[in-house]
């Protein structure tokens, strides 16, 4: 159904006093955006931006160097640990290896009195009465002192000291010192016919060295 005349009059009485409830003042000259203006905002603007660049450049430079800084030191801080590690680890060593020659001294004393006591035969015509008695004492005293050895022997094997072999086997300077000498033609010349203090290696280095006789043939012919 199409709106009549009066509609449509009445539609645009309607709108006109909404255009005019709604008009806008005009904008004051001074109000309205000057382009000018505009563009000396925007060179601030970008002198501020160029300034805050700068500055952030600045700080980043002054936090590189600080970076750069606390690398240098990280290094020089891992090499003195790394020093004072290789420091700490040979005097480690080397108390450890004054200890096992205390040990190894102790342990050749003990030795040499075991030896003692089994080759010990007490006297037929002295003591005859505390024969017996005495006879039961070494034995148990021997005894006891063959326990200490083995014990030691446990101990020098749980740190890897060994001793070394030396008789029948030539000189060897390295591992030991030839402290006597004897003539014997039968064997052949630098060959060790008795040990007399004994050597020892700790980790496959020398912890002392063996004292030794060698055999030693005068190869000088006369003329």
């Amino acid at each position: 159904m199409m709106p009549t005349d009066t509609q449509k009059n009445e539609l645009l009485d309607d709108f006109r006093n909404y255009l005019e409830q709604c008009r806008l003042e005009p904008f004051a000259a001074n109000e309205q955006p000057d382009l000018n203006t505009l563009l000396i905002e925007m060179a601030g603007l970008k002198t501020e931006v160029k300034a805050e660049a700068r500055q952030f450049k600045s700080t980043l430079e002054t936090l590189s160097a600080a970076l750069i800084t606390v690398q240098d030191d990280n290094r020089t801080l891992s090499a003195e640990f790394a020093m004072y590690g290789e420091r700490m680890q040979q005097e480690q060593q080397e108390i450890m290896r004054r200890v096992l020659l205390d040990i190894v001294d102790i342990y050749d004393r003990l030795s040499t009195g075991v030896d003692m006591l089994q080759s010990y035969r007490p006297l037929r015509s002295l003591f005859k009465k505390s024969r017996d008695t005495d006879i039961q004492f070494i034995k148990r005293f021997r005894e006891g002192q063959l326990m200490t050895v083995r014990r030691f022997d446990q101990l020098l094997r749980r740190y890897q000291v060994r001793a070394i072999g030396c008789v029948g086997k030539l000189l060897d300077p390295v591992t030991m010192t030839a402290v006597e000498t004897c003539h014997d033609p039968a064997l052949e010349n630098g060959i060790v016919v008795e040990e007399l203090r004994k050597g020892f290696l700790y980790q496959d280095q020398v912890l002392r060295l063996a004292e030794v006789k060698v055999n030693k043939i005068n190869t000088r012919k006369s003329v």
